[in-house]
């Protein structure tokens, strides 16, 4: 299984329109590529940051090859749609990770 982990810091202003966007279009747009099977959206509560807060989305997939797809074909997109809403009031970083059977 592939994890691919979007995190994200932003402005507390934001944050309750952020959530319903996230919530109602960005994320089941993503799931609507057939790239992913499921999100999880989680919130960090161990960051105490007065300028902002973080939050953390993770999308599942049983391929690699289907993350790719995902990034050649949908990524670009997706991330202008979010810079087009929310401009320089949020920063993201992406991380992906296969999971060892332990």
């Amino acid at each position: 299984m592939i994890l691919y982990n979007v995190t994200v810091k932003l402005m507390h202003s934001i944050e309750k329109d952020w959530l319903q966007w996230m919530r109602e279009e960005h994320i089941p747009e993503v799931l609507g590529t057939g790239m992913f099977m499921d999100a999880r959206l989680w919130k960090m509560i161990d960051i105490e940051v007065e300028d902002g807060v973080t939050y953390a989305v993770q999308y599942t997939t049983d391929t690699v090859e289907q993350y790719r797809t995902y990034l050649d074909v949908h990524a670009a997109n997706m991330r202008q749609k979010g810079i087009d809403k929310w401009g320089d009031r949020f920063i993201a970083f992406r991380t992906v990770m296969e999971e060892i059977t332990i």
